[in-house]
């Protein structure tokens, strides 16, 4: 069994907002199939870390979920800032059962123990620059990241997954970071982060952390295997 992550795929399928508008999203549904179907097996997990669907309302997720459904896998989802459909876990745990998307599942204040990580997460936050600072909005995050990591099964690595890039060339979100150190993080996985900007992404080891996009566009929409 194996684990993969994979941000910002972005489905339209129910709807009319498809991003092969924009420059490298050509047949991005198709290649994201394609690229999943040979990567990924029924036995193995997928970290989806937001931006799931252009939907506005959670039914109408419907056939976005169902496209996800039928790709091999577990699927964790996480909220990220364009995943309008997003409600509170009850209410999308019943969806979810009732539609028979048996495959997908919640990230959202909890935790899920998988090939031996704690897989934890939340959106996260990461104001724009020149933006006014909105710390409501960090703290509530804070708060939720930190419900994450304390779900976590003692004695598992961590693995941190956000939507928001927690650090970013020229700014950060240092009340995430510090909550990072604090749980003595060593990796965390993020999205958000498409077209141009991807060449200004935070890669690699800082301070003891190791950063990773996985925004789709940012993996040529193939799934990255974590081991």
């Amino acid at each position: 069994m194996a684990l993969f992550a994979l941000g910002d795929t972005h489905l339209s399928l129910g709807g009319s907002k498809p991003m092969d508008v924009f420059p490298g999203w050509n047949g991005y549904v198709e290649r994201l199939e394609a690229n999943w179907r040979k990567l990924v097996k029924p036995e193995d997990t997928i970290v989806l870390a937001g931006d799931i669907s252009w939907a506005m309302r959670l039914t109408d997720t419907r056939r976005d979920f169902e496209f996800l459904q039928q790709l091999p896998g577990q699927k964790l989802i996480m909220k990220g800032n364009h995943d309008y459909w997003w409600t509170t876990a009850n209410k999308m745990n019943t969806y979810l059962k009732a539609e028979g998307f048996d495959t997908l599942h919640i990230l959202h204040n909890n935790s899920y123990s998988v090939e031996g990580y704690a897989i934890c997460g939340t959106r996260g936050w990461l104001f724009d620059v020149g933006e006014p600072h909105d710390e409501k909005v960090m703290n509530r995050e804070i708060g939720r990241l930190k419900m994450s990591l304390d779900a976590a099964e003692p004695g598992l690595e961590k693995l941190v997954f956000l939507h928001y890039p927690p650090v970013y060339t020229g700014t950060s979100a240092p009340e995430i970071v510090a909550t990072l150190k604090a749980y003595g993080i060593r990796t965390c996985y993020y999205g958000h982060l498409h077209g141009n900007a991807i060449r200004y992404a935070v890669q690699g080891d800082v301070d003891g952390i190791r950063y990773k996009l996985v925004s789709a566009d940012g993996l040529r929409f193939c799934p990255y295997r974590i081991n």
